[in-house]
C-alpha cells in the first residue's frame, strides 16, 4: 500500500492510502494534515495503516512536533492509531468535544483529551468545531471548518468508492449516492439534513473528505444538495417497523 499526499488548500494536505481489493471497487482511507504552528491531524487512520500514515507525516513535518489529534467520530479508520500517534509525538493532545471526550476519549486515550467548545487556534489555520451528532453517524460526532482557508474537514459526509482524483470540481453527490446505497452508512432522521444545511451556511471553498476525493469549489451548495437528498430518503422512509 503507498500513502498519498496531496495539497488540497494552502498547508492542508491529503494523506491517502487506497485499499484495492474492498469491494465493490476498492475505498480510500483519507486524512488531512494541516501544517500550522501546531500541527493538526484529522484521522489517524487503523492501527494497522499507521506505519504508512505516520510515515507520510513525516514527510511534512517531525512526527514528534504533531500538536492535536482529532477526529469525527469513535470508529477504527478515525482514530484507531489515536494512540500510536500520542506515543510517537509526545507533546501531542486528542482534541474533541466534551461530549466526546466525556463518552469515550478520557477512557481510550493514553493522554487526557482537550475538550474544545469552540474554535482551536493552531497557529496560521482557526479550526472551528461543530457539533453534528448522528450525522452521519455517532452520538459525539463533530466536523471541524477552518477559518483560515474555508475548508470543511467533512468526514464522512460524500463517501464514494473507487480512487478518484486528490482534488475535483465534479459534483459529489451522484458518488455519494452510490456511497450511501453501498453502505447504507448514514444515521437517517428528521435532523440529519438541518445539520448538513448547518454546515452549508458555513460556505466552504474545499470540502476534505475522508473517502473518496476532496472538492474546490461551491462546498455550500453541495452540502445543500446532500441535504435535499437525504430529505427526500427520509420522507420516504417507511413509518412502521417490519414485523
Amino acid at each position: 500500500m503507498d500513502t498519498r499526499i496531496d495539497e488540497i488548500a494552502p498547508d492542508i494536505f491529503r494523506l491517502s492510502t487506497f485499499i484495492e481489493d474492498m469491494p465493490p471497487a476498492g475505498f480510500t482511507f483519507n486524512q488531512f494534515l494541516i501544517r500550522g504552528e501546531e500541527p493538526f491531524l484529522f484521522h489517524t487512520g487503523q492501527r494497522q495503516l499507521f506505519p504508512n500514515v505516520s510515515e507520510a507525516v513525516e514527510r511534512l513535518i517531525p512526527l514528534e512536533t504533531l500538536r492535536w489529534i482529532s477526529f469525527a467520530h469513535m470508529e477504527a479508520d478515525e482514530m484507531g492509531a489515536m494512540n500510536l500517534f500520542l506515543a510517537a509525538a509526545p507533546h501531542a493532545a486528542v482534541a474533541h468535544s466534551p461530549l466526546a471526550c466525556d463518552l469515550s476519549i478520557n477512557d481510550l486515550a493514553d493522554r487526557p483529551p482537550v475538550p474544545i467548545t469552540d474554535v482551536l487556534d493552531v497557529g496560521g489555520h482557526r479550526m472551528r468545531l461543530v457539533p453534528t451528532p448522528h450525522v452521519p453517524h455517532n452520538w459525539e460526532s463533530a466536523l471541524w471548518f477552518d477559518e483560515t482557508t474555508y475548508t470543511l474537514l467533512a468526514g464522512d459526509l460524500f463517501t464514494a468508492v473507487g480512487d478518484g482524483p486528490a482534488l475535483t470540481n465534479d459534483d459529489l453527490v451522484d458518488a455519494a449516492m452510490t456511497g450511501e446505497n453501498t453502505f447504507h452508512y448514514t444515521s437517517l432522521g428528521p435532523a440529519t439534513a438541518p445539520t448538513i444545511r448547518g454546515l452549508a451556511a458555513l460556505e466552504p471553498t474545499v470540502l476534505a473528505c475522508m473517502h473518496g476525493s476532496s472538492y474546490e469549489g461551491d462546498g455550500g451548495r453541495q452540502l445543500r444538495s446532500l441535504a435535499k437528498v437525504y430529505d427526500n430518503l427520509v420522507n420516504s422512509a417507511p413509518t412502521e417497523v417490519p414485523a
